[in-house]
């Protein structure tokens, strides 16, 4: 067994892994669980950002 059957073995393994998740992805029982997460960011309460003054370098924010 040489490096280009080795090779050839890696890429056959890469390939039957490939397929595997596209089909574990695409499966129908893994769909309500993407549908969940694709509106986890809406499901978030709105709240304003907090007002912060960040005066670290002592100018009152002009640009030098």
């Amino acid at each position: 067994m040489d490096f280009n059957d080795m090779r050839a073995y890696f890429s056959v393994i890469m390939f039957a892994l490939l397929i595997g998740i596209y089909i574990w992805a695409w499966s129908k029982k893994r769909k309500q669980d993407f549908n969940e997460a694709s509106n986890l960011p809406f499901n978030e309460p709105e709240q304003p950002l907090p007002v912060t003054k960040n005066n670290t370098n002592g100018n009152s924010g002009e640009k030098i």
